[in-house]
């Protein structure tokens, strides 16, 4: 619907009276009223009442691009070929010489095919890469040639179950994985997937570079560029953050993440498998002592024992008592992705919430939703798929428990993407988002990814209410933006969104990396002013190569000048090593970040403060690596600090240019100091530029697509 500029003028000047006269008299602008002359927002007013359905028809509208023919998609494929120097016809007529071979030698392995594959596109590296979240160009070129293979195999009329078996063989004959793990992977992934790659309309170098993003270049695709819409109200201007008051009223508050308990962990199974989750009984037996499982977890691809878990909640609500209430940022199956079921991944959910409600009688807890949830893993379909791929099943239990802390009214929207908004306290409110609508490893975003569920629109719909009504938010979720795991589109959203209600938003939490970390956020504007700042907390599962962890936060409480910020946060970690060894789990504070960091406040501007800190302060770097893994034990330390250092090697991006594009003397004067100093500006993963130190460290990402001059740092 098209409003005159005149109705929006008349619009904002009722909306500015009616917020005065509520921040004058306490009482709530009530979100129906400003939005209803807006067509835009009509769908999110409906939310407040229980007579009108959820889903009304969609306002938005999105031009995309001409479609590509079968003939076009043909020759990119071809092209793609000719870059790996192989004749894309022959390599066709081979492998279907090889698997019809196959067939008749009773199934037996594609040994000249797999050799081959491997020595071209080191396919080991790629399954490597896919599991770390850190691609490289190898995995583009495995993306392509891929992606160019199965849509041929569409083009040409092969079946589903003819794909899931070509597949499969692969998986076997280039020993990917173990046999069962093949199978049950393909089983499990491959009728969505192909459903999806039958609709697709992009080509292999658009697919590839959609999911991997800048690792494989940075292809435009129309289709999935979009922005949301923002209301016709300015800005209010942006006032200086002040830390809380010392001696004022606090909420202690305790957030888990990544439990991943795993009810098939076996003390005593082999802990060295060749499988993606190991640790269970059927592993089998370990081969000698030194690969057994150990009682209380393991830093092998290992998750978390129930007795770990149990003995967590026990310390916890015996040592925090005090407990005001509870972030649960997801993730609780185990990383079994291949042998799971709805049933199974229904049953830990039913499970755990059960637990906690037990454990923490009568304290309120916020979830949050992971991608390990859903099955298959990160298969989340948006609410116009309605078919047999529905992910109906999953939001209605989630739903039914979550309602056992949340109130009722937020249901709709649980039920249509997982997402809601509580009001937690007056003048507090909390907003958790499904961030697995940015997921790149969600297939179904290749068909639409604008704005999946409406989420990010009715985020900016909560969050204008909130201004309104001079609510501060927190924010919670399970990937962070601008994780290599989210979609960089919808990073960018994000983070307008971030940017514009920057007076409103005083926290952000998440989950999903397992280790510790922040994110700071800048001025759009001005990159020298520090805006936001997300929370990354532990994860409770020791995969891989971690202790377990949880985060207690203080926030700024009820008084009458509250901020609602963060006020310190403190870690707290079980030493893995030590509970084997003597069968006794200790969990201690590992740090607490005003002491530890000589933090004067936790507001933005000191986190910034912090980062230029570290890139001076080798001593103070030391310190932040080593609580980023939860202090692990001196040989496992080693390894993670040689993985991220293989992980760092870079593509050199002169300082200069970034400095161009960048704002603000504070940044100016960072990478001139840090130019000085011997520290380069590199890439990591999707060429996110970073400043590393001679040895490699990690100091601070630069979250900047080149096309798009998005801006926001991150702690690494």
């Amino acid at each position: 619907m098209h409003i005159r500029h005149e109705t929006w003028c008349l619009l904002i000047a009722l909306i500015s009276l009616s917020a005065t006269v509520s921040f004058s008299n306490g009482n709530p602008v009530a979100r129906s009223e400003w939005a209803k002359n807006s067509g835009t927002w009509d769908e999110f007013a409906l939310l407040e009442g229980d007579k009108q359905p959820l889903l009304a028809p969609s306002n938005f509208s999105h031009t995309l691009p001409p479609l590509h023919t079968a003939e076009e998609l043909e020759n990119e494929t071809i092209e793609q070929f000719k870059k790996l120097k192989m004749n894309y016809t022959n390599v066709l007529k081979h492998i279907d010489r090889e698997l019809e071979s196959s067939r008749a030698r009773g199934g037996r392995h594609l040994y000249r095919l797999a050799d081959k594959a491997l020595k071209l596109m080191n396919l080991k590296q790629v399954v490597n890469e896919v599991e770390s979240s850190v691609m490289s160009q190898v995995s583009c070129t495995a993306c392509k040639a891929g992606a160019g293979l199965l849509q041929h195999y569409i083009r040409t009329g092969k079946t589903k179950d003819d794909i899931i078996q070509i597949v499969k063989k692969f998986c076997v004959s280039l020993q990917l994985q173990t046999p069962r793990v093949c199978e049950g992977i393909t089983e499990i992934f491959g009728g969505e997937f192909v459903y999806v790659l039958r609709r697709v309309t992009l080509s292999p170098n658009e697919i590839c570079s959609f999911v991997i993003g800048d690792a494989c270049g940075d292809d435009d695709v129309p289709a999935h560029e979009w922005s949301v819409v923002f209301p016709p109200v300015p800005k209010p201007q942006p006032k200086q953050i002040l830390a809380p008051k010392d001696g004022a009223s606090t909420f202690k508050v305790l957030h888990i993440s990544d439990t991943h308990y795993d009810p098939y962990y076996q003390e005593g199974t082999n802990a060295e498998c060749n499988e993606p989750l190991c640790c269970r009984l059927t592993n089998g037996p370990a081969p000698n002592a030194a690969a057994a499982a150990g009682r209380w977890g393991d830093y092998r691809k290992c998750d978390t024992p129930k007795r770990t878990v149990d003995n967590m909640l026990d310390h916890i609500t015996t040592t925090h008592p005090d407990i005001d209430y509870i972030l649960w940022t997801g993730d609780l199956p185990p990383h079994d992705v291949w042998n799971q079921t709805k049933e199974e991944n229904i049953q830990i959910l039913k499970e755990t919430v059960a637990q906690m409600l037990k454990m923490f009688p009568g304290i309120p807890i916020f979830p949050a939703l992971g991608n390990h949830e859903t099955f298959p893993v990160n298969s989340f379909p948006p609410p116009s798929i309605q078919n047999e791929y529905s992910i109906k099943w999953l939001y209605d239990e989630i739903d039914t428990q979550w309602r056992k802390w949340l109130p009722q009214t937020v249901s709709r929207t649980v039920r249509r993407g997982a997402f809601y908004s509580v009001l937690v306290r007056p003048g507090f409110r909390i907003i958790s988002l499904n961030m697995n609508y940015c997921n790149n490893k969600n297939w179904w975003l290749l068909l639409n990814s604008t704005d999946p569920a409406k989420e990010l629109q009715w985020f900016i719909y909560e969050l204008q209410g909130a201004e309104f009504n001079n609510e501060k938010v927190h924010v919670i979720g399970h990937i962070p933006p601008g994780h290599s795991d989210c979609l960089k589109v919808w990073s960018r959203n994000y983070y307008s969104i971030i940017n514009r209600y920057e007076g409103t938003i005083t926290a952000q939490f998440f989950g999903h990396t397992h280790v510790d970390e922040f994110e700071v956020f800048y001025d759009k504007e001005d990159m020298s002013r520090a805006v936001s700042i997300a929370y990354v907390g532990p994860s409770v599962s020791p995969y891989a190569d971690l202790n377990p962890g949880y985060r207690i936060y203080y926030v700024d409480g009820d008084h009458p000048k509250s901020t609602r910020l963060v006020v310190d946060h403190e870690t707290w970690v079980m030493n893995l090593r030590e509970a084997n060894l003597y069968d006794y789990p200790i969990w201690y504070k590992e740090y607490s970040a005003r002491q530890h960091y000589q933090l004067p406040s936790l507001v933005p501007q000191e986190w910034d403060n912090l980062l230029y800190r570290l890139s001076e302060n080798d001593t103070l770097f030391d310190t932040y690596f080593k609580y980023y893994w939860k202090k692990l034990p001196g040989e496992a330390f080693v390894r993670r600090r040689m993985q991220k250092a293989d992980a760092l090697r870079p593509q050199v991006r002169a300082v200069a240019r970034q400095e161009s594009s960048l704002s603000g003397d504070r940044v100016s004067d960072r990478l001139k100091n840090g130019q000085k100093r011997g520290i380069r500006l590199e890439s990591l993963a999707l060429q996110l530029p970073c400043f590393v130190g001679a040895e490699n460290k990690v100091v601070i990402l630069l979250n900047q697509s080149a096309s798009k001059k998005t801006n926001f740092f991150r702690s690494r």
